[in-house]
């Protein structure tokens, strides 16, 4: 059983992550510091480090819970007894959506990069799965001949298709699609894969 002294600890470890996550979703990672948090959280400067190791172990507790909320913001996108086609175009358009109202949540998943080249924790880096893991049903589906690993490996591809489309166009790269148009386009990407995992089934069956 935890004592009070633990239990504490947690409740300012919460405040702190709530803070980090609302300046984050104000401002983005850019300028995020310490003292803006501890001020946000109504404690001391100090009180931060009592919670968590460094910044970086905060911005990290910030981002596991982006993944959770996108993960299940995927899952919730996806209607009853879809296709394996409507699956995955709905999956898009959740991802879209994802990005387009937590820009700067979002965008902190891929972006932040621990001081002093020091490595995210591995119980982090297998939160990412969440990013696949509901593009492998559907493509299962669509791909029964494709063993495990492949399988994987493809299900990250389309992932990585989609999101560089997003990514370019919510950070207004000279060849970004503009925002009004993303969800559209990222239809369009979706079909034209969904077509040619057809195509692929239908030479080599």
């Amino acid at each position: 059983m935890r004592n009070n002294r633990d239990l504490k600890r947690q409740a300012l470890k919460d405040r702190l992550i709530a803070a980090a996550e609302a300046l984050i979703h104000e401002n983005g990672l850019r300028g995020l510091k310490a003292r803006d948090i501890t001020a946000k959280a109504g404690c001391a400067l100090g009180a931060l480090y009592n919670a968590v190791e460094d910044l970086d172990e905060l911005v990290t507790l910030v981002n596991s819970r982006s993944l959770a909320r996108l993960g299940q913001a995927l899952h919730d996108a996806v209607p009853a007894h879809a296709t394996p086609q409507q699956t995955m175009h709905a999956l898009a358009q959740g991802y879209v959506q994802f990005a387009l109202d937590n820009t700067n949540l979002w965008s902190a998943i891929f972006n932040h990069r621990p001081a002093n080249g020091a490595e995210i924790p591995e119980w982090h880096q297998q939160e990412y799965a969440v990013l696949i893991q509901e593009i492998i049903i559907p493509l299962s589906q669509m791909r029964p001949d494709l063993a495990s690993d492949p399988l994987r490996l493809r299900a990250q591809t389309l992932f990585a298709s989609v999101h560089g489309v997003v990514q370019l166009s919510i950070h207004g790269r000279y060849v970004g699609t503009p925002p009004d148009a993303l969800a559209d386009e990222v239809a369009a990407l979706v079909d034209a894969m969904t077509r040619g995992i057809h195509l692929i089934q239908a030479n080599e069956g």
